[in-house]
């Protein structure tokens, strides 16, 4: 029965590991995506939206996500630009710093990536308010699951270290 128990451990371990993992990639491709918002012209960032979006778009004109980003492209002026690539960047690295500390498995990250990931989460639900984005929704559901397994490590983690 103990070995079953510690077996469940390494599977939420495994799980919570694979998590960091692609909430890191895709931080990675937050700062990447914030460099390329900066530096990209509002005409190559419409291009590149409506290569992305082409084909989708083709087999169903009403695709929700893909209108949305090629109204987004559209409508996004120097202001907003700016805001997106600065949000995208520090965004990502903020998260990227964490993930790298949680992975290390330093006990003093885990409140405050929790912490840090509550905050996202209420400012993805606060955007959600004006955009009505499913897709921020969809991220805050991920990072609930992301805090809920970090406190989970972090509790298992203080309980093997300090008995």
């Amino acid at each position: 029965m103990r070995s079953g128990k510690l077996l469940d451990e390494k599977n939420i371990h495994l799980v919570f590991e694979i998590s960091l993992i692609f909430k890191g990639l895709f931080a990675l491709l937050e700062v990447i995506g914030g460099i390329a918002v900066y530096w990209a012209s509002q005409h190559a960032l419409l291009d590149l939206i409506q290569s992305i979006t082409q084909s989708e778009l083709a087999e169903d004109p009403r695709d929700l996500i893909a209108n949305y980003l090629l109204h987004l492209a559209q409508n996004l002026s120097i202001g907003a630009r700016h805001f997106t690539a600065l949000f995208l960047v520090s965004h990502g690295v903020i998260k990227l710093w964490l993930i790298v500390g949680l992975l290390r498995e330093k006990l003093w990250y885990y409140p405050i990536a929790i912490g840090v990931f509550g905050f996202f989460i209420a400012y993805q639900l606060y955007r959600y308010s004006f955009t009505n984005s499913a897709w921020l929704l969809f991220l805050s559901a991920v990072d609930v699951a992301v805090i809920a397994l970090t406190w989970h490590e972090y509790r298992y983690l203080r309980r093997v270290k300090f008995g």
